[in-house]
């Protein structure tokens, strides 16, 4: 089983496996180096995409972060120059009341000519002694969501994830998490909750729902309040704030577009993933670059449909994460590994069944909502320009969130009877993103990263 809360993490921008996931692992490697008697150096090296992206994913500052011993979900993201800055400066992370050398400009390596076997997001770790002899070597994976495993699981990486043997209601895929539901005569959201009450108590389940959402929420208004332009070289300007005084000005005088309702859940999407790319605190949504999606719908959800009760919430929630951990066993949520039908696809995916769920739909309707909202984004290559972000991420969120509200109208509508099952179509995106060339999977090596420059 994957809990609720593994694939809705609260972090920082711009991605989850490019930014969250390093930082767990030099998090991870710094705690590793405390059982060393005297290590003098560290070195790092990123491959693959890590490799091609990095710079443009923040990679490189996220592991001085998480060198620095600083977590994804605790970090503040105001303070996240200063401590770059200071780690350029001493050359050196304190570690036990000692200095160890790391030099970000010398001892970081991103290394595009060497792929590592487990997974396209690398990551070697190394130790030196005062001799300059290796005493710790550690190679870890980011595989998509900020998960991360060790060279010694990365076989097969994509689908290792903490699952709980001991659930009291496992499920390996969608038609038996319907023939779960019919059996017990409980909902999707049921049979997720009776799952995380084994790892945790209720309350505490409650209250990790409710933070998850007031984070999601918090990044919205954050968003819709804060204009300027976005970093990095392409100098993007930021949307969301004018687009919304727009709308606000239109209600004021009376002026409704027949497209409000869509400009909204739009301008809510953008708004969320424009601060991830300015390296503000988010919600993994089960990615960073697709983090708005999950919380436009939400929003719709309370704001819209007028749903906004604590309960109702947490169905959303819990429906999602349900689907959004068969799509994680049983193919992928990562961009590097199967484009962004991945990453958008899943979350458009997750949000139309929370939608679906919360609004009353039966478990076969919710499946339907699910489905058709990842049937309609198989195929969706990664291809970040100037490995950012940014475009075509942010936009690919508003229509995500649309995708996601149609869906789920289009399944309460139904009867839960249709052709295409969920897990055929979650079985067609792992195929299609193992067929889909590299270039295409978030390297910045193809698509729209290398024709922008030449339209």
């Amino acid at each position: 089983m994957i809990s609720v809360f593994e694939l809705f993490k609260i972090g920082i921008g711009p991605s989850s496996s490019h930014t969250v996931g390093p930082m767990v692992a030099a998090a991870r490697f710094r705690g590793d180096l405390r059982g060393l008697p005297a290590p003098q150096r560290v070195t790092v090296s990123l491959h693959g995409s890590l490799a091609f992206t990095g710079r443009g994913h923040a990679s490189d500052t996220a592991i001085c972060l998480g060198l620095l011993g600083e977590r994804p979900d605790a970090v503040d993201p105001d303070a996240v120059p200063d401590l770059v800055a200071g780690l350029a400066r001493d050359r050196a992370i304190r570690l036990d009341n000692r200095d160890v050398a790391f030099d970000p400009e010398a001892d970081l390596v991103l290394d595009t000519a060497e792929m590592l076997p487990g997974h396209t997001n690398g990551m070697r770790f190394r130790a030196f002694d005062g001799a300059g002899a290796m005493v710790l070597e550690r190679v870890y994976y980011s595989i998509g969501g900020g998960f991360v495993v060790g060279e010694e699981t990365a076989t097969d990486a994509a689908a290792q994830a903490p699952i709980d043997v001991a659930a009291p209601l496992p499920f390996e895929s969608a038609a038996e998490l319907l023939a779960l539901c019919a059996a017990r005569g409980i909902d999707i959201a049921s049979v997720q909750l009776e799952n995380e009450v084994a790892l945790r108590p209720l309350g505490e389940v409650e209250a990790g729902l409710d933070r998850v959402a007031e984070a999601m929420l918090a990044c919205i208004e954050r968003g819709l309040s804060t204009g300027g332009t976005l970093p990095g070289r392409l100098k993007v300007r930021r949307r969301a704030r004018d687009l919304h005084a727009r709308l606000q000005a239109g209600e004021r005088a009376n002026a409704r577009s027949p497209s409000e309702t869509m400009d909204r859940v739009s301008t809510f999407a953008i708004a969320v993933n424009e601060e991830n790319a300015a390296g503000g605190r988010v919600v993994t949504a089960p990615t960073n670059g697709a983090a708005g999606i999950v919380p436009a719908v939400l929003r719709y959800l309370r704001e819209i449909c007028g749903e906004n009760a604590p309960e109702t919430t947490r169905i959303f929630l819990l429906t999602a994460a349900a689907i959004g951990g068969l799509i994680k066993r049983k193919a992928s949520i990562s961009g590097a590994e199967v484009g962004c039908q991945g990453e958008v696809g899943s979350a458009a995916s997750m949000a139309a069944a929370g939608l679906a769920a919360a609004l009353g739909a039966t478990p076969e309707q919710v499946e339907n909502a699910a489905e058709i909202a990842m049937e309609h984004h198989l195929g969706m290559t990664c291809d970040p320009v100037g490995g950012l972000v940014q475009i075509p991420c942010i936009e690919r969120n508003a229509f995500g969130a649309i995708k996601a509200i149609a869906a789920a109208s289009l399944a309460l509508h139904g009867d839960g009877i249709h052709h295409v099952s969920l897990d055929c179509v979650i079985e067609t995106m792992r195929q299609t993103g193992l067929d889909m060339q590299s270039k295409y999977k978030e390297t910045s090596q193809g698509g729209l990263a290398v024709n922008v420059a030449e339209c």
